[in-house]
């Protein structure tokens, strides 16, 4: 009888272990998952009377540095193709900033950024705002023709291993978990089963 009630005893604290791992692995899924762009200045599909004098994104967790140059980056294309974003963007935790040239022609502004995400990975997104009447700059950007960012710095920094949890995915650690607990089970059972 002793015997029996430990193998049941056994089995709910199996069950209990794997109940918790769950509950565990699901709260835990998503700060493994990608930066998300909350908010944005100037907002997506804004029409603006002034120009603004910079870009403002907002994430929902901290963007990462990297390790190389051009790691996170800006572009701000105007109406005409030209590139008015200048200098490199500034990163405070959940914020990136990237300071503009004054804007010039009236017409549709679009945005593309990239940036080296919690987890390591690279989110790239495009938003769009317009300016509805000349800005103070002239109608010639002074960034040239611009270019779209380089996915290229944003995988060098996530191969040199910087910002990564160790290098392998959230994936991987949950199967192993799960299979170790599920080993951890049925070793459980059989001792339970033997004695009883």
């Amino acid at each position: 009888m002793t015997l029996r009630i430990t193998a049941v005893g056994r089995l709910r604290a199996a069950a209990l272990s794997l109940v918790t791992l769950v509950a565990l692995l699901v709260t835990a899924a998503p700060a493994a998952a990608h930066n998300q762009l909350i908010e944005s200045d100037p907002a997506d599909g804004a029409s603006l009377d002034e120009a603004p004098q910079q870009v403002t994104l907002t994430f929902d967790q901290p963007v990462q540095r990297g390790a190389g140059e051009g790691v996170n980056q800006v572009a701000v294309t105007g109406p005409d193709g030209g590139s008015w974003a200048k200098g490199d963007v500034q990163i405070d935790g959940t914020t990136v900033t990237a300071p503009l040239h004054p804007l010039g022609p009236a017409g549709e502004y679009v945005v593309g950024f990239r940036v080296l995400s919690a987890d390591g990975h690279p989110v790239s997104e495009e938003l769009r705002f317009t300016l509805t009447s000349h800005g103070p700059g002239d109608d010639t950007p002074p960034g040239g023709q611009t270019t779209a960012p380089s996915q290229a710095g944003a995988d060098d920094a996530r191969s040199s291993g910087e910002g990564e949890s160790g290098g392998i995915p959230v994936w991987v650690w949950i199967v192993a978990a799960v299979v170790l607990l599920g080993a951890g089970v049925t070793v459980a059972l059989r001792t339970g089963s033997d004695r009883s």
